[in-house]
């Protein structure tokens, strides 16, 4: 049975799918909202949750804290690293940390997303295929504290692992130019022209990177929130 927890596995089965839940009830933070990659296209649009109650707010608390202990039973395990990434993005987005009308982290939600990169930076220690779902947390909470060299790092995790999906590479071009990392970023933008359909999704997404390339302002509010 699922909710039988003597095994370690199974344990961490149970774990993962009350975060989920705990993420999907919250709704503060778009963890899915990377898409099939079609441009883009509305980057100020991107963060449209309604934030959590105090009820899910403890619920992912207590899923970080099972988290948490897990890495100290097990300290060089990557999936106990890969779960805590995961509970400490979601705790940075649920309650008070986030808030959904401005698109905005506040200072204890910011501290929550240090911990989620230095959980993600030693889950990359331990590991020599790092999860390229897990990477675009990972990307999210490097953009939101404004290290936009480390956004793209993951973000290049995540396109190589999806090399005919046009999101990442755009992404990966935004965080670049946002780094400065300029030939990084042009050739993420050749790709990701390179996979987009002809038409508008095309034109938009060539005129944003464009703009991404001339203006760093532009570029870290792409990478900030269209990605």
């Amino acid at each position: 049975m699922l909710f039988d927890l003597r095994s370690r596995g199974r344990r961490r089965t149970v774990q993962a799918v009350y975060l989920g839940l705990a993420v999907l009830m919250g709704g503060g933070l778009v963890l899915f909202g990377v898409g099939a990659g079609n441009g883009i296209g509305g980057i100020l649009n991107a963060f449209t949750g309604q934030g959590s109650s105090g009820v899910q707010k403890q619920a992912v608390s207590s899923q970080e804290q099972q988290a948490l202990r897990e890495t100290r039973l097990n300290p060089n395990d990557p999936e106990a690293w890969s779960s805590l990434v995961q509970a400490r993005w979601a705790a940075a987005g649920s309650g008070s940390d986030y808030n959904a009308a401005t698109g905005t982290f506040t200072s204890a939600g910011k501290q929550k997303l240090n911990l989620t990169v230095q959980a993600w930076e030693r889950y990359l220690q331990l590991t020599n295929h790092p999860d390229p779902n897990l990477a675009i947390l990972a990307a999210r909470a490097y953009a939101q504290l404004a290290n936009y060299a480390g956004a793209a790092s993951a973000w290049e995790i995540n396109a190589t692992a999806n090399p005919t999906q046009p999101k990442g590479f755009e992404c990966l071009a935004a965080s670049g130019y946002a780094a400065g990392q300029t030939r990084k970023a042009d050739l993420a933008t050749a790709k990701a022209l390179s996979l987009l359909p002809k038409g508008t999704a095309r034109t938009e997404t060539q005129t944003e990177l464009k703009q991404a390339k001339g203006s760093s302002s532009t570029a870290k509010q792409i990478a900030q929130v269209g990605c």
